[in-house]
C-alpha cells in the first residue's frame, strides 16, 4: 500500500501531466498544420525550434523556462508584478515544463497523421463550395484525429516521466511539485528509501505503459472508424 504522500505524488503526476496536455494540445495542432501544408520563410527554423526539446538536456530546457519565467525574467516578471501569477516553483510550472518537453511529440504525430489525409477529399469539399475552416472541421480534422490522439496520449505518458525540466524548474516540493520522478529521486536519495523507491517506479512504469498501449488502442480505432465512414 502507498502512503498518502506516495499518493500524493501519483497525483501530482497525473494532474501535471494531464495540464500539460491541455496547455500544449492546440499549439502542437497549429504548428503541426502550419509545418505540414504551408511553405513559408523560416519553416526550417521553427520546425528545429519546435523538437529542439528532444535533443537539449532537459535540465537545459528547465534553465531557460526559469530565465525566462523566473519573477525576475522577461515574461515571469510582467506576469509577477502586473497580476499576481509565479510560476516557478508551483504546480502550474511543472505543468509548463512537462508541456514545453512534451510539445514536440504532439506535433510529430499530428504532423503524421495530416500526411496521410488525402488532398483529394479536401479538394473535393472545395469544388463543392465548401470554405477553408469547412473543410478543416468537416474534412481535415476528422482524418487528423487519429494522429491527435495518438500524440495527446503520447505526451500525457511522457509527461508522467519528466524529470530533467520539473526539477530545474518548478524544483520537487512534496505536495506541490514533486511529481512520481521526483519522489523516486527522492526515495533515493533517502536511507532506506528502497521499497518506496521501487513501489513508485512499479507504479510509474505501469503508466507509461498503459499509456502508450491506449495510444495505439486509439489510433487503430479511430483508424477503422475513419475507413468505415
Amino acid at each position: 500500500m502507498l502512503t498518502p504522500e506516495e499518493w500524493e505524488a501519483v497525483r501530482l503526476s497525473l494532474g501535471v501531466a494531464a495540464r500539460s496536455v491541455l496547455v500544449s494540445l492546440l499549439p502542437a495542432v497549429a504548428i503541426a498544420w502550419l509545418l505540414a501544408r504551408r511553405d513559408f520563410p523560416g519553416r526550417t527554423l521553427l520546425d528545429a525550434l519546435v523538437h529542439l526539446p528532444l535533443v537539449v538536456p532537459p535540465v537545459v530546457v528547465g534553465w531557460a523556462l526559469l530565465m525566462t519565467f523566473g519573477v525576475r525574467g522577461p515574461i515571469g516578471a510582467p506576469l509577477h508584478d502586473w497580476f499576481g501569477i509565479r510560476l516557478v516553483f508551483t504546480t502550474e510550472g511543472a505543468a509548463l515544463a512537462t508541456a514545453v518537453m512534451s510539445f514536440p511529440l504532439i506535433v510529430r504525430a499530428v504532423r503524421l497523421g495530416l500526411e496521410h489525409v488525402d488532398r483529394g477529399l479536401e479538394e473535393a469539399a472545395r469544388t463543392l463550395g465548401a470554405g477553408p475552416l469547412d473543410r478543416f472541421i468537416t474534412v481535415t480534422l476528422p482524418l487528423m484525429s487519429p494522429g491527435i490522439l495518438a500524440g495527446a496520449v503520447t505526451a500525457f505518458a511522457a509527461g508522467l516521466g519528466e524529470f530533467g525540466a520539473v526539477i530545474t524548474f518548478a524544483s520537487n516540493i512534496p505536495g506541490e511539485t514533486q511529481t512520481l520522478p521526483l519522489a523516486i529521486y527522492a526515495a533515493t536519495q533517502t536511507p532506506g528509501g528502497e521499497a518506496v523507491a521501487a513501489r513508485l517506479a512499479a507504479i510509474s512504469f505501469a503508466l507509461a505503459v498503459g499509456g502508450l498501449l491506449l495510444a495505439e488502442l486509439l489510433a487503430r480505432r479511430m483508424g477503422r472508424w475513419l475507413g468505415r465512414a
